[in-house]
């Protein structure tokens, strides 16, 4: 009977780290919230991971050690794209993995040239992913950019 208590107790005992990893939905898709990453504030995830394709929710110039928004709009625009980087990352995608990326901004004829420069910053040369960029009213905080990405990472085997 000890040897059966001891036994349930083991099954049931969590590894601290497992119980912080957001289940699996029925189907299989994970919830992704990498250390380092910026926190949801709201009922959104940063991303998910969906077979071989990591998607990853629009990113802003936040600070993750802060949680506030980059000074500057170069900066902040740059942090965008290093929060969705590192998000990717996490599930071992690089940024040559990007398979679509959708851009939004306050402003087309400001931040446009800016979006282009960070992108040829972070990727090189090329070539580049697939991109929408598409000009809004406003976004969450007053942003002046928000970039969401979807990334082809083939599962760990």
């Amino acid at each position: 009977m000890k040897k059966a208590m001891i036994l349930i107790g083991a099954l049931l005992w969590v590894h601290p780290a497992a119980a912080e990893q957001p289940p699996l939905s029925p189907a299989g898709v994970k919830t992704l919230a990498p250390d380092g990453a910026i926190k949801s504030t709201g009922t959104w995830s940063l991303g998910t991971r969906a077979g071989d394709f990591v998607f990853i929710a629009g990113m802003r110039g936040i600070d993750p050690k802060t949680n506030l928004q980059v000074q500057g709009d170069e900066a902040r625009i740059r942090q965008a794209f290093l929060n969705m980087k590192l998000i990717a990352e996490s599930e071992g995608a690089t940024l040559r993995d990007a398979v679509r990326l959708v851009v939004y901004v306050t402003d087309m004829y400001r931040f446009r040239p800016l979006v282009n420069k960070i992108q040829q910053e972070l990727w090189g040369a090329g070539p580049y992913p697939p991109r929408t960029i598409i000009e809004v009213h406003r976004l969450n905080e007053d942003d002046i950019c928000e970039v969401e990405g979807t990334f082809y990472a083939p599962g760990r085997k």
